[in-house]
Parts: structure tokens; sequence; C-alpha cells
């Protein structure tokens, strides 16, 4: 959706300005282009920018609980990171079994990650007359999302729950915590994020050529236009001097 928004945005730049200038002076006409070329050169960097501190949404693909904490009746299990309100599950009720979630439901997504700072999150369980139960709680950044391919992450606690989940637009590049194990799977990641800014980059920067390709285009079909019109004037002035010589009888 970055992709696009940056594509349509350079692209929809150029064909405004080809259309305000198009009736300009030569002058104005190449100082546009000239501001078309820094504000293209512009985009395309913001947009590699916005790829390495991408912010992304945090939503639950899978979970499995082992346990639960209350004696009686159904468990009320949430999510919740520090300073945040509390998502409640109210799907998951029933332990060792595996609730598989799409990302739509109405309670998704759990929290978002902004560039690479941690959040302290966990799981709860709802207690009716003591403090809430913990089944776990943890420092969830965005670079555990590039330690496995598409931007997933699993979290498991013995005896506690299992779960998995997913950002896309997490940032792969942020320090790895200390805590957190190194595997062939950062590189993955890694690789994988590169390779989509550097694809980023070459379809704004083929963007920005086609534009001003059409720009170039307009800017000499407006030069025609002006030679044809000043012939049509200079022509029509020495009409104007012939039928005044004929007039006075010259």
């Amino acid at each position: 959706e970055d992709l696009l928004a940056s594509f349509n945005c350079v692209i929809g730049h150029g064909v405004m300005i080809i259309i305000i200038h198009m009736a300009g002076s030569e002058c104005a006409m190449r100082l546009t282009i000239a501001r078309f070329v820094i504000f293209s050169i512009a985009t395309a960097l913001g947009a590699s920018a916005a790829g390495v501190l991408a912010n992304g949404n945090v939503t639950l693909e899978s979970l499995m609980i082992f346990r639960t904490h209350e004696w009686l009746g159904k468990p009320s299990v949430y999510f919740r990171c520090q300073g945040e309100s509390k998502v409640h599950l109210p799907d998951v009720t029933v332990r060792n079994h595996q609730y598989n979630f799409i990302g739509e439901e109405s309670w998704q997504p759990l929290t978002r990650l902004d560039g690479k700072r941690c959040k302290r999150c966990g799981f709860y369980e709802e207690d009716r007359i003591m403090q809430d139960d913990t089944f776990d709680e943890w420092e969830l950044c965005p670079v555990v999302f590039s330690l496995g391919a598409g931007g997933h992450y699993t979290h498991f606690k013995e005896g506690e729950f299992n779960a998995t989940f997913l950002c896309l637009k997490c940032d792969p590049s942020a320090s790895r915590p200390s805590d957190q194990p190194t595997n062939a799977g950062h590189d993955v990641g890694r690789n994988s994020f590169k390779n989509g800014s550097v694809l980023l980059v070459m379809l704004i920067v083929l963007s920005c050529l086609v534009t001003i390709g059409i720009a170039f285009v307009g800017y000499n079909k407006w030069k025609q236009k002006k030679r044809e019109e000043q012939q049509a004037r200079f022509i029509k002035l020495f009409e104007d001097d012939d039928d005044l010589e004929a007039e006075l009888g010259l």
C-alpha cells in the first residue's frame, strides 16, 4: 500500500505540473520540471526511510492455552501491553485447543509497534475475586518478527500457552534484544526487507523517469504550439499590411 501510494503521488504530481504550467513561460516550465525532479527524489528517499522505520499492527494468528487459573466457570483471557487497554479474547475458553484467527476479528489488532520501540505485553486471565492471573508477560519487540519468514513470531511459555503473532510492517532492522536467540531466520528477514526497499526505490525512480518523459513531450508540444501561434501572428501582420497598402493604392 505504501508503495502504491508513493507511486501514485509522484505520477499525480507530475501530471498536475504539466496541466498547470502548460500555458506558462519557457522559464517557468523549466523551473517547474526542476522542482518536480527534486520532489521525486525526496519522495523516493522518504519512502525508503518509511520502510526502514515502518510501523505495524500486531495481530494474533493462533493461540493454545495449556491451563486455566480459575476453578469455576469459563476463563476470561485477554492480551494487554503496558499502558494500553485490555484486548479480550472471547473465543478462548478451552485449554489444549488451538484457536486460529484470520486477523480481521473485531478485537484485532492486539497492539501497534512504532519504529524500534519494544512494549511490555502479556496474556492474562481475569480473576473475579483477587488480582488477575498472568500466563506470561515479556518484551514484545519489532525485531522478533524478522526471525521467522513472513513477519511471524511464536512465543511459547511452558505449561501456559503457545501463541503465534503476525506483523508485516514491523521493523526488521532494529537492534536485537540481548535475550533473543540468533538464528538464520534473521538473515532471511533482513534480506527480504532489503529486496523490498530496492524494489520500492526502483519503481519510484521508474515512475519519475516516465513522468519526466511525459513532461518533456508536453513541453515540446507547448513550444511547437507557441511557434505556430507566432507564425500565424506574423503572417496575419503581413496580410494586414497588404490590405492597408491596397486601400491606400500603393
